[in-house]
């Protein structure tokens, strides 16, 4: 048995049942995992997605995680709205996050009954730690009768606080939507880029709220000109968290989901996405016709779940997130009305 010294658990060694088992995923990331890294990572996959069967757990693994989790024990995958949502209709017990903290949040908010567990607890979000739902209440006291939305990249206590959530996909839809409402001002919250990004396409005055993410507001319209200059027929995706001005030098803006969905659908020759590294990674096993490029930004973050810690929750079952029962009902009208003004 090898052991796992940040946890001290034990899995089994390598062997020919645990080759036989993870050999489909082996194929699909061989160019990403050597032979001998791969004799390390699969039998924690292994034990895993066993002892997923043995307890009827489920595990959600967020376009950001790495190949490993994201092929080898995700049972659903995509953006963050997404995982919760089928979350919600699987028959699981138990969920395991794969992504930050919020998300388990999220998660918990649709579907309460079940047991959320998040494998490391410190894995956190530069967007959700930028708002707090005492933040949303000064916005209604300053900004009266004004409707705020607020991302879902955000606590259960802000999603409570707030009357509508949005995605990044979905965003310029709710805006519009609030606005033929008859409301020609909005607050918008927590990130300034999607919010600004946003308000370059519609008529509603919207008031901004100063966060944003690590990751994307690091990404430059320089960055994409290096990139061009050196490959001039590459193909660039940015993710509407990144700076207009970064918007304004790529191809194709839109969330993961779209993005994911681009690059299936038309299969560039040649792509760049403005966004973290791990998705490129994960969408090249995927498109192995598509040769991926580009500038690496890394989540710190989505970084904490490693395959050695989801075995940890499953094993023990912690730790277990939990939202107080009060929020739950409030925050999930506010994810609601995102669904029906979308």
């Amino acid at each position: 048995m090898q052991t796992a010294q940040a946890h001290k658990i034990d899995v089994p060694a390598y062997n020919a049942e645990v080759a036989r088992e993870t050999d489909a995923v082996y194929k699909k990331l061989k160019n990403q995992y050597s032979q001998e890294n791969w004799e390390e990572i699969a039998p924690y996959i292994f034990e895993i997605n066993r002892l997923k069967k043995e307890k009827n757990a489920a595990i959600l693994a967020h376009n950001y995680m790495t190949p490993d989790v994201f092929f080898g024990v995700g049972d659903i995958i995509g953006d963050s709205l997404m995982l919760a949502q089928k979350a919600a209709q699987s028959t699981a017990d138990i969920i395991v996050q794969g992504g930050v903290h919020f998300m388990a949040e999220t998660s918990k908010i649709l579907c309460p009954e079940k047991k959320i567990l998040m494998p490391d607890m410190k894995a956190g979000c530069s967007l959700a730690d930028a708002i707090t739902g005492a933040d949303i209440r000064a916005l209604k006291e300053k900004y009266p009768g004004i409707p705020v939305v607020s991302y879902v990249n955000t606590t259960a206590d802000v999603k409570a606080e707030s009357d509508v959530c949005c995605t990044s996909s979905n965003a310029l839809k709710i805006v519009n939507a609030l606005g033929a409402q008859g409301h020609d001002t909005i607050i918008m919250t927590p990130d300034k880029y999607l919010a600004q990004n946003v308000a370059a396409q519609t008529d509603v005055n919207i008031i901004i709220w100063d966060g944003a993410c690590e990751v994307h507001e690091r990404f430059s319209a320089q960055d994409v000109k290096d990139m061009r200059a050196q490959h001039p027929d590459v193909f660039v995706l940015a993710h509407p968290e990144c700076p207009p001005e970064v918007i304004a030098e790529s191809d194709y803006a839109g969330s993961t989901a779209q993005m994911d969905t681009y690059i299936k659908e038309n299969q560039p020759k040649m792509a760049m996405l403005m966004t973290e590294c791990s998705m490129s990674d994960n969408i090249a096993a995927n498109n192995p016709d598509v040769h991926m490029v580009g500038t690496c930004q890394m989540c710190p973050h989505m970084k904490r779940i490693t395959l050695p810690k989801i075995l940890h929750a499953l094993q023990t079952e912690q730790p277990e997130v939990l939202v107080d029962p009060k929020i739950i009902p409030r925050a999930r009208q506010a994810v609601e009305r995102m669904l029906e003004l979308s």
